[in-house]
């Protein structure tokens, strides 16, 4: 018996602002939907806009490919066991081409199967150490991620990747939000 209440903004048009509705819009029209998690956001405005903000520019902008950004939203999801999350952009792997075997392969942390290159590799899992010990990152990551040619906007753009979804991870799970994909 959960206590919980349903915190899902239901979309009674006369109900929500003028802001809400055009944010709903844009966010339509990138994924199909409006998504349970913005729906809930939407119950104080200006963190849908902060949220939504957000997602555009750390995962539609930028220069990582969006392949690699998804598959830092799956496994730091994954490290936070918010299943809302790893379901949500697994699917959006599948979405933007990534096949069953590459999706499982990257479930499965075997990077270099699922496609990636050294420097993806190591910026995804340097993305997952920050998540799970950002104290205990040694400069030699660091170091590393340099020899291997990521620059100092792409490693702070997956370090973003991995804040977007370790915040929503937590508002996800805190608020159980029901999956809706």
């Amino acid at each position: 018996n959960s206590t919980k209440i349903d915190l899902t903004l239901k979309l009674d048009k006369e109900d929500i602002s003028d802001e809400v509705r055009l944010i709903f819009s844009e966010i339509e029209s990138i994924f199909g939907m409006i998504p349970n998690l913005f729906k809930t956001s939407a119950h104080f405005p200006p963190l849908l806009k902060a949220n939504w903000d957000k997602v555009k520019a750390v995962m539609i902008g930028g220069n990582l490919s969006r392949k690699a950004k998804e598959t830092i939203a799956v496994v730091v999801s994954n490290d936070n066991s918010c299943q809302y999350c790893v379901g949500a952009h697994s699917m959006v792997l599948k979405t933007i081409g990534v096949t069953d075997k590459a999706l499982e392969e990257i479930h499965n942390m075997d990077l270099a199967e699922a496609g990636f290159n050294e420097k993806e590799i190591a910026l995804i899992l340097f993305a997952q150490k920050a998540n799970s010990n950002p104290n205990r990152i040694p400069d030699s990551e660091f170091q590393k991620l340099i020899n291997l040619g990521a620059t100092e906007p792409e490693i702070v753009e997956a370090l973003g990747v991995m804040e977007l979804f370790t915040a929503f991870n937590k508002f996800v799970d805190s608020l159980e939000i029901a999956m809706d994909f």
